[in-house]
């Protein structure tokens, strides 16, 4: 077969090609699939944040409810009466998250008097480029004392979408803090 013999005559051109193309531009057989494929990854990348968010309350919640029943210990005298060291009132504390947190090396533990409850500290203790900045203490006082404990954890955050980003820290890392303010109660 010669070049001659494979040209497509002109006339042919201007009437079979474009009823080609007019009959794949007719067809809808794969469209659900093509448009299922450019909104499948949206779709997810929305469900994933979603999800991470709901963890990370809830992980906030349940850090919230630690810090409310071992400060408890702290607020009627137990943990004073018992000598309980800062370790072990941090196994307290730990006895009372399982699960969703490394407690043993990722939990902080913050308990400190003071004079008055305006002069308490209650921020997040992070610093301009995102890092933790403070040293736990363990002072759990006398009757009749202020006493903050605040409990820290940080969580790593692994979707952001669309600008909103859960990272409050560097390392994209979510600082979740649970606090507790009390008057210790009159303990013999």
């Amino acid at each position: 077969m010669s070049k001659a013999d494979r040209k497509v005559p002109s006339p042919v051109k201007r009437r079979f090609f474009p009823r080609i193309l007019r009959c794949f531009a007719r067809r809808n057989d794969g469209a659900a699939a093509v448009e299922f494929a450019m909104v499948a990854a949206p779709f997810l990348a929305l469900v994933f944040a979603i999800l991470e968010t709901a963890i990370i309350f809830f992980a906030g919640q349940v850090l919230e409810t630690a810090a409310a029943d071992s400060a408890r210990l702290i607020m009627t005298g137990q943990a004073q009466k018992a000598g309980i060291s800062q370790a072990q009132f941090k196994q307290e504390v730990c006895k009372r998250v399982f699960g969703l947190f490394d407690c043993n090396s990722g939990i902080k533990v913050d308990v400190r008097t003071y004079s008055a409850f305006n002069s308490a500290d209650m921020s997040k203790p992070i610093d301009g480029n995102g890092n933790v900045t403070f040293t736990p203490s363990f002072q759990p006082g006398s009757p009749g004392d202020i006493v903050v404990v605040r409990l820290l954890y940080e969580w790593p955050v692994w979707v952001s979408l669309l600008g909103l980003n859960l990272a409050d820290m560097s390392g994209n890392k979510r600082l979740i803090m649970a606090t507790a303010a009390f008057r210790n109660e009159p303990y013999q």
